[in-house]
């Protein structure tokens, strides 16, 4: 039995966060090997804020969908502690 909560996602939809999770998966263990190489100190920062931005906007588009439905739905049903999980979240994602 599971206890936590479930958002169905279209096919789709979730092959686009999966790819775009999988370069950023390719993007770290770029990092590792450049840490292994000894590369530039310059040159990994880079690519770490590369991948900090990539992380951002997956973060933001989840985000966006779960305004747009979840809380939405839960608005309409009367259920507007729903406001105080939205604030959580978005304090966390800074």
């Amino acid at each position: 039995m599971k206890d936590y909560k479930t958002k169905k996602r279209s096919e789709e939809d979730k092959q686009k966060m999966i790819k775009r999770l999988k370069t950023i998966e390719g993007q770290v263990r770029g990092i590792t090997n450049m840490i292994e190489m000894d590369r530039y100190c310059g040159d990994i920062l880079i690519q770490m804020s590369a991948i900090e931005k990539s992380l951002k906007s997956v973060g933001n588009e989840i985000l966006r969908e779960h305004l747009s439905t979840c809380v939405v739905e839960e608005v309409q049903k009367g259920k507007v502690t729903i406001m105080d999980e939205v604030m959580d979240l978005i304090k966390t994602l800074d």
